[in-house]
């Protein structure tokens, strides 16, 4: 065999350097021992007095640029919080301008209806009033027209002059105020010839019961001298009652007899 012969076969082989299965070579296998005081540790870890300094600068100017840049992240971030609320709240006042613009649009709409609802019903009084005038002229037609031609009568005038003062003058349209029972009061023109039936369908018009309905019957008083206008006397012209060119009349409810 190889090397049988050699004079050191007998003695112990050396412990091998480097990998020995899997294990890393210690340090004292590479060359002894590196402590704190080696020349290697000490050339690495020794720095001198500038070198700290400019090292402790680089670091405080890293720091002071740190908080700049947070301190303007923040400021931007406070003025677009700023920019948003702004935008929120004059989206929320034209927000609310247009209700009240949609309000006052839809008030001013309800007020013309209840305008034009109004000037209908007092067009529709005004003509239900002219059709009762109108039958009720129809009806008693021939009294009316022959009741005011006894004062007119050819001769009367220039036959007794002293019954009829100097200063009376004949009215086409007399003005009748009429008080309600509850205190206010009504005003209405009517002609000279019309009846005194007229202003009491007026008054029952006006109260909003009809003329024949279940309702307690109204009766016309005349203010001063004191005076009860019958039934008959509503076939009678105004002219004729003295209540022309003006009167006030009291409206009373009508005793049952």
């Amino acid at each position: 065999m190889e090397h049988e012969d050699d004079p050191d076969v007998d003695e112990p082989l050396p412990t091998p350097l480097g990998h020995v299965l899997g294990r890393e070579p210690t340090s004292s296998e590479q060359g002894g021992p590196e402590g704190p005081g080696s020349p290697a540790e000490e050339g690495k870890l020794v720095l001198s007095e500038e070198e700290r300094q400019e090292q402790t600068k680089r670091m405080l100017e890293l720091v002071a640029q740190k908080q700049r840049e947070r301190e303007e992240r923040e400021e931007r971030e406070a003025l677009e919080r700023e920019r948003q609320r702004r935008r929120q709240g004059q989206e929320l006042s034209a927000a609310r301008q247009r209700l009240q613009e949609d309000e006052m649009r839809r008030a001013a709409e309800e007020r013309r209806k209840e305008k034009a609802e109004e000037l209908a019903a007092r067009q529709r009084v005004r003509e239900k009033i002219e059709r009762d005038k109108a039958e009720r002229a129809k009806k008693y037609g021939g009294s009316v027209s022959s009741q005011p031609s006894a004062p007119t009568e050819p001769g009367s005038v220039p036959s007794s002059p002293s019954q009829e003062p100097p200063s009376k003058r004949e009215y086409d349209q007399c003005r009748i105020q009429v008080r309600l029972p509850d205190g206010t009061s009504l005003t209405q023109t009517f002609r000279a010839r019309e009846q005194l039936a007229a202003v009491r369908l007026y008054v029952e018009l006006h109260r909003g019961e009809e003329p024949g309905g279940d309702q307690d019957p109204v009766q016309l008083l005349s203010g001063f001298p004191r005076r009860a206008f019958s039934e008959a006397d509503m076939e009678r012209p105004l002219q004729e009652l003295g209540l022309v060119p003006s009167a006030v009349l009291i409206v009373a409810k009508k005793c049952p007899s």
